[in-house]
């Protein structure tokens, strides 16, 4: 039978500290998971939204022209006998909230004017539209010196 010694307790520290990733920044564990795809033409943010409806999230671009996206849901579930005339009791109830914020830097070339968002199936789908290069120039002023 083997001996163990006190002081072989290194290895477990030595994969405790190289698969640490104390140097990433952590999510909110409550968090919806996003992902952000980006196309020729778009820019894609999908949020993980399970149980939410279009009235639960509030979308917009604050006064640093960045994409805020905000969600909260407030649900309420009971189990127990509310039925009859006899008084009822709670047997069980729960109070369930959630609130979620995420602020994206909007990259230069979106065009705000026709940014788009959707729910379906869980997920909210927020499309920025890219600007053509010809929209581009056309936001871009030049002052003349005089």
């Amino acid at each position: 039978m083997p001996v163990r010694r006190a002081n072989q307790t290194w290895l477990p520290s030595i994969f405790n500290d190289f698969l640490n990733n104390d140097w990433m920044v952590k999510a909110n564990p409550t968090a919806p998971a996003i992902n952000v795809i980006e196309t020729e033409k778009e820019y894609k943010v999908e949020v993980a939204a399970p149980g939410m409806k279009k009235e639960d999230f509030q979308i917009h671009i604050n006064e640093d022209n960045d994409l805020v996206i905000s969600m909260e849901k407030k649900t309420e579930s009971t189990e127990g006998d509310k039925g009859g005339k006899e008084e009822s009791r709670y047997l069980r109830r729960e109070f369930s909230y959630s609130k979620f914020q995420q602020t994206l830097i909007l990259p230069d070339d979106v065009d705000k004017d026709k940014i788009d968002a959707k729910v379906n199936d869980g997920v909210l789908t927020i499309e920025l539209p890219k600007r053509t290069p010809e929209e581009k120039e056309k936001a871009t002023k030049v002052i003349e010196v005089k």
